[in-house]
């Protein structure tokens, strides 16, 4: 441990006036890009960005959001020469259980305000308190409030790793982790890195593989399972071209995101603006980005991870799935063949952002996923 600055560090979030204030001037200038009329399938909509930006300038208060952080205690600390910030609620409840919760693009740890409460502090909000948990829940390297990393290579293994050593410095030797969106990787990669120390991962998306890359079994798929096969694959096809730019040449668009909070909104928002997010919440996660510079350096992840060396599926991880119908359905037989899976929970509301816009369900499916582990 000799140079390694260990250091936790009390953190609140104070953002200069001059600093909101520079964002309402730069939404006020901002030169719209023309659109063909009646042009449709090209992006976000003109119309929905000047929407969204039309309230930012005009309604969105960040001073609100900024108090609902620092409701929480909140911490910085190095990790892998990266500098990481992170929420910790700790339970009331004495034998409550670690939990580590990471968000994904174009996300935040604004994901996670609203089952904060229920999750560490379960019998102020009419739950048992027998299922509580010490919540930890870390805004991504390069991303958000952990700000730019200094270095590039941070894929899903070194981000677990990182992960591994925080829960160490703060006491945890075994714990569970939950993902959403890249968080369900890291959840994942975590039963990698330390699978003797990982309770179990519960996560809102996993797209495994076919077994063996076989094509017979797509072909044997039932008809939900080959409705969701093809609902991904249209969605590789004709939505997800930013991936493509943040696996390939992040750093090429890092510098129009850096510059404008407007190009911010339009390209962060093509991952959130049809998913169930309200516009204040929207906001949040590109304020976020647009405050602390992150918005070219939160995306490096694509292509960090497709450099990494592949992970295998950690086979032996206890593994949860919360399936929301408004978010890319997986496929259960594939995870199945693959994975320890202990619950798979299909729910009839929420989104690619369910622990906002059904919070409640996420509550419910956690806090069952670890009683079972617990007491199994």
């Amino acid at each position: 441990m000799n140079g390694v600055d260990a250091t936790i560090r009390p953190h609140r979030l104070a953002v200069p006036e001059e600093d909101l204030a520079d964002l309402r001037q730069r939404i006020e200038r901002a030169r719209w890009a023309p659109e063909p009329a009646g042009g449709t399938g090209y992006g976000v909509p003109t119309a929905r960005v000047r929407e969204l930006a039309e309230h930012w300038h005009d309604r969105y208060d960040w001073r609100r959001w900024e108090a609902r952080f620092n409701a929480h205690p909140q911490f910085t600390t190095t990790l892998d020469g990266a500098n990481v910030h992170f929420l910790h609620v700790r339970s009331p409840e004495p034998d409550a259980l670690p939990l580590v919760l990471t968000h994904g693009w174009p996300g935040s740890v604004a994901e996670y305000l609203e089952v904060l409460g229920p999750l560490s502090d379960p019998r102020a909000h009419g739950l048992d308190p027998a299922v509580a948990f010490d919540l930890v829940v870390p805004s991504l390297p390069g991303s958000g409030f952990s700000g730019p990393t200094p270095d590039a290579g941070w894929g899903l293994r070194r981000i677990a790793g990182a992960w591994a050593e925080l829960m160490g410095r703060l006491g945890y030797e075994r714990f569970g982790a939950v993902g959403n969106d890249w968080g369900g990787g890291v959840a994942s990669a975590l039963g990698n890195v330390v699978p003797e120390r990982l309770i179990g991962a519960h996560v809102t998306q996993t797209w495994d593989p076919p077994p063996d890359d076989d094509p017979g079994w797509v072909k044997r798929l039932s008809p939900k399972d080959r409705a969701a096969w093809d609902a991904f694959h249209h969605y590789v096809a004709y939505e997800a071209a930013y991936g493509v730019v943040h696996g390939q040449q992040p750093q090429t668009i890092a510098h129009a995101l850096a510059d404008s909070p407007v190009g911010l909104l339009g390209w962060n928002a093509q991952a959130m603006h049809q998913h169930g997010l309200d516009t204040e919440q929207i906001l949040t996660h590109v304020t976020i980005h647009w405050l602390t510079n992150t918005g070219g350096s939160a995306i490096r992840i694509y292509a960090d991870a497709e450099r990494e060396e592949p992970l295998p599926i950690p086979a032996d991880v206890p593994f949860g799935v919360a399936q929301f119908p408004g978010d890319l359905p997986s496929i259960r037989t594939f995870s199945e063949h693959h994975r320890d899976v202990r619950s798979w929970t299909e729910h009839d509301r929420g989104g690619h952002y369910a622990a906002q816009d059904a919070p409640d369900l996420v509550v419910e499916d956690v806090r069952q996923f670890f009683a079972t582990l617990a007491h199994g």
